[in-house]
């Protein structure tokens, strides 16, 4: 049949029907899966489109045709009677055993092994969670999680959603009509009403929303109330926070008396007499939930027994008896077109993806690291290939795999290059000696450059606030600095002579200039960008050579005309560092450039505890964490003489886990390593 669709677009289309066939055998038929449901169903929609455009390219035996209150100013802030939790996560069957084995650990301890341990599954729906407190059967107050003890009062747009009762059923009587009530639930969007919402904002020109956890949080913050009712909010209660009265014994019967009381509970919660019917729950939800009006991203699991869970108690941010267990990472399909190069500040080249830009786990990625070269020839990576997309939450995307019944025939390996222009001179590159990295030739790019300057200011270093990349590239393009040294030289007519700086402005980043021209010979080295030295190397390094010093000399002095076996005889210093450091203090503008910054800036000892309560003890941060920024929880470490590490091994004595943490506190799982919530570590440090 002959069609206005160029023949690229028809090859295209007949290989995905192909292709698909293929993936629904093996999934359907034969029950031997290869790839993830999300990387199936986005060649069903890569199909889809093409049919869409093309409507004459249908046919009947397609995979596509297959039947499957007025405005309020401000916010107030609220003190919760109860402190707020958030779950830890579980990612397998493997992990989910070790977290039931903690939990009959912790039953032995309270001498409680003779309960029944039976679980109530839950699904997670993503959404935001709220807090409902009622007095007298009246909704007195609703208020955002926030930070666990402090959130935000919105009872004038809760009460805005339907499915919220303002009054209990009769049922309060049983619990005490006098008494306070709070209660807590998920306040959350269906995808009908984001995709409806994101038709209008697109036709008003306005960003859309990414998911329905983000149109949910957006939409019960609005200062309007009216604007929240018309986003047709709904919730889901599961769980009694707070009340004077007798409430049912299990987790299960609470979720049945909620309903009684009035208000809407997901239906789909069972209880589990063991892990393996955990298990199969699981499962069942992990394909199961596209079904759903709303977005899950798992399964909840409680111990059913009140009793079991009063014994077990919380850890500093989470409860004992309950964990989350994650559905699968996100993955989809989407089209490698380039292959890019990023130079770093010391020279090393990172291949980036370039992709055909793709929606996964709630944001739109069109690029994705490739790591090394090695990376690349174990996919067997070629432009034009499909390929699997994952992300799980913000942890940067990552290619998993090629769809190889999918790559055009001509297709050709990718060559590694033996050139790249960013890296200056003639772009020359070269492998790094037993490594997979390669590096610039060249030392003096201007890539190179901007990067270390980056690095410089940074907070690992000498932190100055307010000079971030872009006026460090205005300051690089007018050649007002050089070499770190010119920063401490820039004069306010400097920077007034340039576009866009005003004099509040110019005076403001050169007082934060000012302030820090103190710096510990620690965070010294590391500004400096030595290649393979880093911020625990640069500690471990200073902390040697001040406990060396004698008469008048100084620490980095003795660093600068230190021997390759002085530098070994550093524990965690290896060859490899050792020699890096003789190289670099052997150049003779490096010396210089040492030299000129001296001129401007005091190195000052580290501040430390002379008890040193943390000395033999090592940490490894994960995370983001509620309060402290990680630079200076690692500080904290150093100062009471604690070791701070970036991997985790078998020797370290802590990790200390914050949101969002990723493999390292997997591979601290694995270990048996004490994991330390910020609450917990910082009453450690007191």
């Amino acid at each position: 049949m002959s069609s206005l669709a160029p023949k690229s677009v028809i090859e295209r289309l007949n290989k995905l029907k192909e292709t698909i066939e293929r993936y629904r055998q093996l999934y359907h038929s034969l029950d031997k899966p290869e790839i993830s449901d999300e990387a199936y169903d986005s060649l069903i929609r890569e199909l889809e489109s093409i049919e869409h455009e093309y409507p004459d390219l249908v046919t009947p035996d397609s995979p596509s045709q297959r039947v499957g209150g007025e405005p309020i100013k401000e916010f107030k802030k609220v003190k919760h009677t109860t402190r707020q939790w958030s779950f830890d996560d579980v990612f397998d069957l493997n992990e989910l055993h070790k977290w039931e084995e903690k939990v009959r650990n912790f039953m032995e301890k309270g001498g409680i092994t003779n309960e029944k341990l039976e679980y109530c599954c839950e699904l997670k729906i993503d959404g935001l969670k709220t807090i409902l407190t009622y007095e007298n059967g009246e909704l007195k107050q609703a208020a955002t999680r926030g930070d666990g003890e402090v959130g935000e009062d919105v009872t004038h747009n809760i009460k805005t959603i339907k499915s919220v009762p303002l009054n209990l059923s009769n049922k309060f009587d049983e619990v005490k009509k006098t008494a306070s009530l709070t209660v807590v639930g998920e306040i959350w969007i269906s995808v009908k009403d984001l995709e409806r919402i994101n038709r209008e904002r697109i036709k008003n020109d306005e960003p859309v929303y990414a998911n329905t956890r983000n149109l949910a949080a957006g939409s019960l913050r609005q200062l309007d109330p009216k604007i929240t009712a018309s986003r047709k909010l709904d919730s889901f209660i599961y769980d009694i926070d707070q009340v004077t009265g007798k409430i049912p014994s299990t987790q299960s019967g609470e979720l049945e008396l909620l309903k009684e009381l009035g208000f809407k509970v997901n239906p789909y919660f069972r209880v589990c007499k063991n892990v393996e019917e955990v298990q199969i729950f699981y499962e069942e939800w992990t394909k199961k939930r596209h079904d759903l009006d709303y977005q899950l991203d798992g399964i909840v699991i409680k111990v059913n027994s009140r009793k079991i869970q009063e014994t077990l108690g919380y850890t500093g941010k989470s409860p004992r008896w309950g964990v989350a267990y994650k559905f699968p990472a996100e993955q989809v399909t989407t089209i490698l077109e380039d292959i890019t190069f990023q130079v770093g500040r010391t020279g090393v080249i990172t291949p980036v993806a370039i992709l055909k830009p793709v929606l996964v786990a709630g944001s739109t990625v069109s690029r994705a690291t490739l790591h090394n070269e090695d990376e690349i020839k174990r996919l067997d990576l070629r432009l034009g290939d499909t390929v699997i997309l994952q992300k799980a939450g913000d942890v940067i995307p990552d290619i998993v795999s090629v769809v190889r019944e999918l790559r055009a025939k001509n297709s050709k390996a990718f060559i590694w290059p033996t050139h790249i222009p960013a890296c200056g001179g003639d772009g020359k590159i070269e492998r790094v000696p037993g490594e997979a990295a390669w590096k610039c030739v060249s030392t003096d790019s201007f890539e190179q450059q901007k990067r270390k300057f980056y690095y410089f200011v940074s907070k690992k270093c000498f932190d100055i606030d307010g000079l971030g990349p872009k006026i460090i590239d205005v300051l690089l393009e007018n050649n007002l600095v050089t070499d770190f040294s010119d920063i401490f030289r820039i004069k306010r007519g400097d920077l007034l002579a340039l576009p866009r700086f005003a004099e509040k402005s110019v005076d403001n980043l050169l007082e934060a200039i000012q302030k820090k021209k103190t710096i510990t010979l620690a965070r010294f080295l590391t500004s400096l960008s030595i290649p393979q030295v880093g911020e625990e190397t640069a500690y471990d390094v200073a902390r040697y050579f001040q406990q060396k010093i004698k008469g008048d000399d100084s620490a980095l002095n003795l660093i600068m005309n230190a021997s390759i076996e002085e530098f070994r005889s550093i524990y965690g210093v290896g060859e490899v560092v050792a020699q890096s450091f003789v190289d670099w203090f052997r150049e003779a503008d490096n010396k210089k450039l040492v030299k000129n910054i001296l001129k401007y800036i005091t190195i000052v000892d580290e501040e430390t505890n002379s008890s040193r309560p943390l000395e033999g003890k090592s940490f490894v941060f994960t995370g983001t964490m509620p309060t402290l920024e990680r630079e200076i929880a690692q500080e904290m470490v150093r100062k009471n003489g604690g070791d701070v590490s970036s991997s985790v091994s078998k020797k370290t004595t802590y990790v200390v886990a914050g949101d969002e943490a990723g493999s390292k506190l997997e591979k601290a799982r694995e270990l048996g390593v004490t994991i330390l919530s910020e609450e917990e570590f910082l009453k450690l440090i007191k």
